[in-house]
């Protein structure tokens, strides 16, 4: 939260009906101020300039100028948090997404009635996220690991075979764009299974998992019933369900209830996977909001496993790798752009361990 003030927000959107709720929605909340509305692109980017609001919200499907096409220009020109309005379709999952690449902070589903926008659905969920969105930090961090590098990086040499292990890595707040950048870093070759828990509603983890496929060189995908661990395989945890495994590395779905108020839970996974392989799981756990993770990375460490959590200076919001450092349970606080390089020296040093 800013200090010593509200929070300043600016509405987009096309609809009349949505502007009209959103801001009445967001006007109830004594911690935001609605300084404006735009109905479309151009229109935005013209009072942005003029009101300089902190936080977005920005619907997607516009007139003369659409809600990425809008985000680009904004992030180029006028970095500013934006949380997007997506709809529950194929088409707008794939474009929240991507939004989500292009910098903005989150986004709230517009679910659709009669085939029209229910805009009260949508504004039950609104403030949360723009205040949340008001604390987070906003990206330009480098988007492979390998255009980064420091002393501590240098003696990796190329990765051409790691040790089989289980490498769990878990995220929320700002995690698309921060899983993108460790995957993508990733060697083809990569020798040990990776599990990624993003806190995603149902209906946006497959185009997730479609999208880091298109651009990682591991296989990424989204988990389904019956799905296997496999070496240089990442599966992603579908939204709306608890992924758990059984010893043979067996993927179970379940719509148990929610752990720290969201399904898929991070800590919910970690125990699965520490139940079925032991000492041999490194967690990491990324950019967030709230504590999911650090319940799991203390069972992960009581069982002899190593964790990971990103560090302050690159999250957009230090949230749960902060709860997971400030309980103890973190061997190593890491950038964001160097997570890629420190899972390679973890499952080094653990194979020099072993032999």
């Amino acid at each position: 939260m800013l200090p010593g003030r509200p929070v300043r927000v600016l509405v987009v959107d096309d609809s009349p009906t949505v502007r009209r709720v959103l801001a009445r929605r967001l006007d109830q909340d004594e911690l935001i101020e609605v300084v404006g509305t735009a109905v479309d692109g151009m229109d935005a980017l013209r009072q942005v300039r003029a009101l300089k609001p902190d936080v977005i919200t920005l619907d997607i499907e516009m007139p003369r100028l659409d809600g990425l096409a809008t985000l680009k220009r904004l992030m180029a020109t006028m970095p500013t948090r934006v949380v997007m309005v997506s709809s529950l379709t194929r088409e707008g999952a794939d474009a929240t997404i991507r939004a989500l690449e292009l910098g903005a902070v989150d986004f709230i589903e517009k679910p659709m009635f009669g085939g029209q926008p229910a805009p009260h659905t949508v504004a039950a969920s609104v403030s949360l996220k723009v205040r949340e969105a008001a604390a987070a930090r906003l990206p330009g961090l480098p988007t492979r690991a390998s255009e980064a590098s420091d002393e501590n990086d240098a003696d990796d040499g190329a990765v051409t075979r790691w040790l089989p292990r289980k490498v769990i890595i878990g995220s929320s707040t700002g995690g698309p764009q921060a899983l993108k950048n460790v995957l993508s870093a990733l060697p083809s070759d990569l020798g040990v299974p990776v599990v990624a828990v993003q806190h995603m509603p149902s209906g946006f983890t497959a185009s997730l998992a479609s999208r880091l496929n298109d651009l990682c060189a591991v296989r990424v995908e989204e988990a389904s019933s019956g799905s296997r661990l496999e070496p240089g395989k990442v599966l992603i945890a579908p939204g709306g369900f608890h992924l758990t495994f059984d010893e043979r590395g067996t993927v179970s779905l379940n719509e148990d209830e929610l752990e720290c108020g969201v399904r898929p839970a991070i800590n919910v996974t970690m125990q699965s996977m520490v139940d079925s392989f032991g000492s041999d799981v490194l967690g990491v756990v990324l950019t967030g909001m709230g504590h999911d993770g650090t319940r799991g990375a203390e069972l992960i460490k009581a069982a002899g496993g190593r964790m990971l959590v990103e560090s302050e200076e690159t999250c957009v919001v230090w949230g749960m790798p902060r709860s997971v450092a400030e309980a103890g349970f973190a061997d190593r606080e890491v950038p964001l752009h160097h997570i890629a390089s420190a899972l390679v020296r973890e499952c080094k040093a653990r194979r020099k361990q072993r032999d």
